[in-house]
């Protein structure tokens, strides 16, 4: 007897749950249904079970997972020495119950927000590219949710024309996302809470601090900006390049080629391994429409609260890395430079999302935690 070939990456328990349902002939909307999860969601699923077994549909999944022998027992696991390649080491994740509500903001636009973990809570604002449903299993949000629960309860959630939230959302203007973030914050009842942001959400975090200066206890921001890209000093060349990615973005967002949203996603990730790429491009498609990814990258660049940062009066903690191609680390220096009295942290990366392999998500960690506090209230 032949011995089973092992997979190169095991599957989590997720996409075993999903694959035994491909095997038994339910379709995706009933897997969806079964299992309390978008359609979409089940789709980004079987994108990733197709890829780690090497095949392209449903049909040769269930032919390849049988000879495999993977229904009812655990994953083979790939030997070290293919682990160790060009794969990043497989981390033992925490278990983190979340559970997902929805609340109506100010126009009527349902927004998705999720409640993990255990403590005091800390409010985290939404940013593009989330999806409350399948984040806690992507490498690229997974590590970040997980150290956001160690210590606190967290509140995220997806922004408008995003995620689980409503994609036909008419106004995806700046005002409306602060307008969100008030919402979810109501919604949960809180009181008091430190606030955390990431990219173009800290410009929201900080309109929202200097509005309700009375609520937010901290301000953590990270690969942050003050001022959009239409709002900064450019050459020629540079808006001529902002307006070719634009151009890019409505033809190749929805594409099944992939190569369209590389091209962003290795903007955000130079530095990041090929697994993380392709997790990047897929939670793009996922989680955004073409259409709304443009309208959501037009208003980013309009986004403009220098005068908002310098009403800033609670301790703020500014991280950035120091060679993020996304957004320039001299964006960070000056917002850090506007609120008064914040602290800077330059990180040793050219990612604008870290991951856990490298050595600046350690100093991010270590800085996050003393500036939070383990009993932060």
């Amino acid at each position: 007897m032949e011995d089973k070939e092992p997979l190169l990456t095991p599957m989590n328990k997720r996409e075993r749950e999903i694959l035994e349902r491909l095997a038994t002939g339910l379709s995706d909307q009933q897997i969806a249904d079964e299992l309390i999860l978008s359609l979409h969601t089940i789709k980004w699923y079987n994108r990733q079970i197709f890829n780690k077994l090497g095949v392209s549909n449903r049909t040769q999944a269930i032919t390849k997972a049988r000879t495999l022998g993977l229904f009812g027992t655990t994953d083979q696991v790939a030997p070290p020495s293919i682990q160790e390649g060009d794969q990043p080491p497989l981390v033992q994740r925490r278990k983190v119950e979340h559970r997902v509500s929805f609340t109506t903001s100010f126009d009527a636009t349902r927004i998705a927000f999720a409640i993990s973990g255990k403590g005091p809570p800390l409010v985290k604002v939404g940013n593009y590219m989330g999806h409350v449903e399948y984040d806690w299993d992507s490498p690229v949000w997974a590590h970040w949710l997980e150290e956001l629960t160690r210590h606190h309860t967290l509140i995220y959630y997806d922004e408008r024309g995003s995620g689980l939230s409503d994609w036909n959302a008419e106004d995806v203007s700046f005002e409306a996302w602060v307008r969100d973030l008030e919402a979810v914050v109501d919604a949960a009842g809180l009181r008091r809470f430190p606030l955390f942001a990431m990219s173009q959400a800290g410009a929201v975090a900080v309109a929202y601090t200097a509005r309700h200066p009375d609520k937010v206890t901290k301000l953590i921001v990270h690969g942050a900006y003050a001022r959009g890209w239409l709002k900064r000093d450019l050459t020629e060349e540079q808006i001529e390049e902002e307006k070719l990615m634009i151009s890019l973005m409505r033809v190749g967002w929805g594409r099944d080629n992939p190569a369209f949203r590389q091209v962003f996603a290795m903007q955000l990730f130079p530095d990041a391994s090929v697994e993380h790429i392709h997790a990047l491009e897929e939670q793009m498609r996922l989680s955004v429409s073409p259409k709304n990814a443009v309208r959501l990258e037009s208003e980013m660049h309009r986004i403009d609260v220098p005068d908002l940062a310098t009403q800033i009066t609670v301790p703020t903690l500014v991280l950035h890395s120091h060679e993020d191609e996304a957004v320039p680390f001299d964006e960070g220096r000056l917002l850090a430079s506007l609120i008064p009295k914040a602290q800077f942290v330059a990180l040793e990366s050219k990612n604008h999302l870290l991951t856990e392999q490298e050595t600046a998500w350690q100093k991010f960690v270590a800085a996050l935690r003393g500036f939070l506090g383990e009993g932060d209230e």
